[in-house]
Formats: structure tokens, C-alpha cells, sequence
């Protein structure tokens, strides 16, 4: 044991906890910290160029991972920079930690330069906020975060440390410290039995699979018991890739927005839902009236709060998805034999076929659909996606083909315009190996865009494709039909338009810009070869809605539908 500054045991702290990368900005408040950093052999820095950037390019490692992802940034305003960051991974569940500098103890509480009571604004967003005003604390209360970020339900974590703190020195032996045990909540066996029995009894039973199960790295276990089952399978959203795009048993994803016509059928026609590790959120469900209407539902949750918090389940557990899943396949092989696929299930894959929307428009400008049919036949199954808020987002949840978790990454819950970019960054750095293309509307570009140099500078050569219709066109299609008005959403002004392809090549990297429809895929190629990252601009049909509504059985489309909708077969 020896005595060292209480920023290097935390660095050395994190070197343990198997941290890599670290997304920041250093300043005033925080150098002890980042000299400790300096003197690391294992961590990696990445400077980003907004403290928000940071935040979200940490929560795309860590979605992109399971692994905790980490930012840090100074006192003051950086804090209050990465409140959208921990907001957007609080909801979502995913586990980060943010590091903030902060004034010298004796300032706090007294308005000094850049000292804001951080951890005190953050407390709702976050699972756990510390200000470290005893140095001797600082070890304990990282390892601490660390095991909070990842234990139960997942999520974000601040510790903000006043300069004093963080210069001081403090006994410390890296060899008596240890990271802290995770405790995982195992499952009731007579629930868990009942939930079978629920499912077995089923005429017309239903998996939902919910980003929880993806959080828990347990899909593999989870298709185990569909298969045994012969149960069809839908995902939420944030579940979307926790199944192959073309299993037997997908039969889509459900939601008032983001959804697949078939996947909506199909839930509607059940009398039994087996959700786990969704939240039922309001985009998912719509009218709850209609959601429930007809049917039972059986909820599996790590976070106890989250069972029957939108509306009472006929029944509740309160497991870590993994473990449930074991339970309940192990119960199933003594209930029965592996069933027998009903005709419903059977004919899944020709139903889904025929209930795909329409991709193949050849028009100029360019129909946003046609993107995704580009998309869809180019990229190969180990692309990871991302996108964000925007009809850009429900076009690509409705259209894209998704074949393994982690692959698939946005922010559900907050939906902060910006996200992608940083986090596609974050996702690349966690995979070189892997094609990382972030999917963006031409408003949302403008937020964080500045991480573009971060990008450049580290050279992580990710795809932006930005759908470029001129408006913010989720908003423009509500003011049309709710407000009847189009009133502050034309993002093109004078003669033109925001020029993305001067925009790139500013900060070093590579742009295209694509107005005809067989233009996409040569462009797609030349930003592999490129291999840098690159942006390709599609100028797209700005009057094209996306298909949504208000319940699961009240969804409107607004292009032609597949033959098998039409005849009125759905």
C-alpha cells in the first residue's frame, strides 16, 4: 500500500473494470483527473467537441457492447452539457458513468466560477450521483458505480469531483480492490411454472421480446424457448434485432409508429403476450384499451417498479431476463415435449412476405423508401445501424432488416435529436472490424454535427446517409393532419439548401450527394472504399408520410399496400 492522488486510484480503478475508451473534453476542473488518464497505458481518450457529443458516444459503446461506457468533461457547464446523455441512457437502461471536475470544496455552495451542484440536478436521471467530498471515499464510490451502472436494471451513473478532492492523496493498494459482485434476481419457480402452464393453455400465445432481453445478452436463450414452444415472436422497438429479420417464427415489430404491418396482425390476433423486458411504453402500445383488449399478458422484468406500471399484468415476475428464460425453458421441457408449429406459426414467413410495405419506387425526387431498399440489399448482417428521432427513424424501423442484437441502436425513450452521430462514433471505435452506418434526417444533422471532426481527427470511418427532404417532416406530418397548417418546419431557405457536401468536406471528410434513385448504391460503395468517415446526402420526396396512428388497429398508410392487405385478407 502507497500513497497516491485519489484520481489516479480511480483511473487505476478503471483499468480494472476492463475500461478501453473514454469519450471527453479536459478543462480547468477536471486536469488531475485527465493527468492520471495521460499516465494510463490501457485507456484510450477520444476529445469530443460538446460534452452532449461525449455523453452519447459513451451510451452508443456501451449499447453497441454491454459494456459500462464512460465520458467525462469539467466542472459547470459540461455537467449540465451531458444532461440530455444520462436522460437518454436512464430511459433506455443503458449503463454509463459520467466524470465531472468541480470547484474546490470549500467553494461549494457559493456561486464560484463553473460550480453547479451537478449531482444534485442529475439525481432524477440517473441511477445513482455522487460529489466526492472526502477523497478516501473516491475508490469505494467508483467501484460502487460501476456495480450500480450494471446491476438490476441498468443505467447512468455522476460522480463529480471538486479539484481539491481529486488532487489529494490517499492510501491505496490496487491489489486488495476488487470489482463489486453483481446480484441478478432469480425468478419465482411457482411463477415461473404458472407462466408455462399460461402458455400452454393459450390457443393463440405470443413472445414479445423487449430490449431488456437484449440488455441481458439473452436472445440466444430466448429464441430457445420460442422454438421449443413454436410460439411466434414480436419485438418493441428497442427489441428490434434480438431476432433475425428472416426466422421463421419473427413475426415483426409492434407499435403505433415503428412498427411492420404483420407484426401489428399478428399481436392483435393473439390471446396471450409473454412479454419480457419491455416497458409498454406509450409509443408501443397506443390506446391501451385496444393493446390489452382480448388478451392476457404475462410481464417479466428485472425492476420490480416496471411490473404493472402502465397497466396490471394477469401476472408479474421479477427476474434478470436471462435467468427467467432458463426457468422457463427448463419448466417447458418438464410440461412438455417440444410442440409442433400450429398453422399460424407455420405460415409466418410467407404472411410476413406478403405483408411487407412497399420499397420499390423508382421516382425522382427519390421516395425515402427507396433508401431502405438499397440499404437493405447492400450492407451484409453484421452492419450495425443507427438512427434517431424523426420520420428518418420510423422509416427505418418499418423498412430496415435487422439480424443480430446490438446491431440495431437508438434512443427509445428520449429521442434527443443529435444522438446518432456521436453514438455511431462510439459504436465504430467498440467495432472497427464492423460497417457502422448512421441513418439521419437533414434537421438532425444539425444537432451535435460538430462531432464530425471527432470522427476525422480519429479517423472512424462511419456512414452518415442523411434523408434530406428539407423539413422537419415528423412535425410537418402532424401539423398537417392534427393542426392543418405548415407553419416553422422548412429547413430549405432562399434558393437553396443546407450544403452537407461542403459540410463534410470542412471537417476533412468525404461527401456525395444522390437525387436519382440508381445513384444509392454506387455511392454506398464508394463510402466503404473510402473507408473514412463520409456522408451521403439522398434528396427525397419532401410531401412522403411514414404509416402511423393513434391505436395498434387504427394505423394509416399512405402508400400503396401489399395485395394481401387490399383484398382484405388482413
Amino acid at each position: 500500500m502507497g500513497k497516491i492522488q485519489a484520481a489516479e486510484a480511480m483511473v487505476k480503478i478503471l483499468e480494472d473494470e476492463g475500461v478501453k475508451v473514454i469519450f471527453g473534453i479536459p478543462g480547468a476542473g477536471i486536469l488531475p483527473f485527465y493527468s492520471a488518464l495521460h499516465k494510463s497505458g490501457k485507456i484510450r481518450h477520444y476529445l469530443a467537441r460538446h460534452e452532449e457529443g461525449a455523453s452519447h458516444a459513451a451510451d452508443g459503446y456501451a449499447r453497441s457492447t454491454g459494456r459500462v461506457g464512460i465520458c467525462a468533461g469539467t466542472s459547470g457547464p459540461a455537467g449540465t452539457n451531458m444532461v440530455t446523455g444520462l436522460y437518454a441512457a436512464q430511459v433506455d437502461s443503458i449503463p454509463i458513468i459520467a466524470i465531472t471536475g468541480q470547484a474546490v470544496t470549500a467553494q461549494l455552495g457559493k456561486e464560484a466560477f463553473q460550480a453547479v451542484d451537478i449531482a444534485e440536478i442529475v439525481k432524477p436521471i440517473t441511477k445513482r450521483s455522487y460529489c466526492v467530498t472526502v477523497a478516501d471515499d473516491l475508490p469505494c464510490i467508483t467501484r460502487e458505480a460501476f456495480r450500480i451502472a450494471r446491476e438490476g436494471r441498468p443505467g447512468p451513473v455522476l460522480i463529480d469531483l471538486p479539484l481539491d478532492v481529486q488532487r489529494r492523496e490517499i492510501e491505496y493498494d490496487p491489489a486488495a480492490d476488487a470489482s463489486l459482485k453483481i446480484i441478478k434476481p432469480v425468478p419465482d419457480k411457482q411463477k415461473i411454472r404458472q407462466a408455462v402452464e399460461m402458455v400452454l393453455a393459450a390457443e393463440r400465445p405470443l413472445l414479445l421480446l423487449g430490449g431488456g432481453v437484449i440488455g441481458a445478452d439473452a436472445c440466444d436463450e430466448f429464441l430457445a424457448l420460442a422454438e421449443y414452444l413454436a410460439v411466434p415472436v414480436v419485438t418493441s422497438l428497442m427489441g428490434k434485432g434480438g431476432i433475425a429479420a428472416d426466422h421463421p417464427l419473427y413475426a415483426g415489430q409492434v407499435g403505433t409508429s415503428c412498427n411492420t404491418i404483420f407484426g401489428n396482425k399478428v399481436f392483435l390476433d393473439s390471446d396471450l403476450v409473454l412479454g419480457i423486458g419491455c416497458r409498454f411504453s406509450d409509443r408501443h402500445t397506443g390506446a391501451l384499451d385496444v393493446y390489452t383488449r382480448g388478451r392476457k399478458f404475462i410481464q417479466i422484468d428485472i425492476e420490480p417498479t416496471q411490473i404493472g406500471r402502465i397497466f396490471p399484468p394477469d401476472l408479474g415476475i421479477v427476474a434478470d431476463a436471462g435467468l427467467a428464460l432458463e426457468a422457463l425453458k427448463a419448466t417447458a421441457r418438464e410440461l412438455t415435449s417440444p410442440r409442433t408449429p400450429a398453422e399460424r406459426v407455420t405460415d409466418i414467413p410467407e404472411q410476413r412476405a406478403q405483408c411487407q410495405r412497399r420499397l420499390d419506387f423508382d421516382q425522382v425526387p427519390i421516395k425515402p423508401q427507396r433508401i431502405f431498399k438499397e440499404i437493405n440489399e447492400f450492407f451484409d448482417e453484421d452492419t450495425v445501424f443507427v438512427t434517431c428521432i424523426g420520420l428518418n427513424q420510423i422509416w427505418s424501423s418499418q423498412f430496415q432488416r435487422v439480424f443480430k442484437p446490438r446491431h440495431y441502436l437508438l434512443p427509445g425513450g428520449a429521442g434527443p435529436l443529435g444522438w446518432d452521430l456521436p453514438a455511431a462514433i462510439g459504436a465504430k471505435v467498440a467495432h472497427p472490424d464492423k460497417t457502422v452506418v448512421n441513418i439521419v434526417g437533414d434537421y438532425g444533422m444539425g444537432f451535435c454535427g460538430e462531432e464530425m471532426a471527432m470522427a476525422v481527427m480519429y479517423q472512424v470511418p462511419i456512414i452518415v446517409i442523411i434523408i434530406n427532404n428539407g423539413y422537419l417532416s415528423l412535425i410537418r406530418q402532424q401539423e398537417k393532419y392534427v393542426y392543418n397548417m405548415n407553419y416553422e418546419v422548412n429547413t430549405w431557405y432562399g434558393e437553396g439548401l443546407v450544403d452537407f457536401i461542403k459540410f463534410a468536406e470542412t471537417y476533412g471528410a468525404y461527401g456525395q450527394r444522390v437525387e436519382l434513385p440508381e445513384e444509392i448504391r454506387p455511392a454506398l460503395q464508394r463510402a466503404i472504399d473510402a473507408n473514412c468517415p463520409s456522408i451521403i446526402e439522398v434528396i427525397v420526396d419532401r410531401e412522403t408520410d411514414a404509416s402511423m396512428g393513434a391505436s395498434l388497429d387504427k394505423i394509416v398508410e399512405y402508400e400503396p399496400l401489399p395485395e394481401m392487405v387490399a383484398v382484405g385478407r388482413l
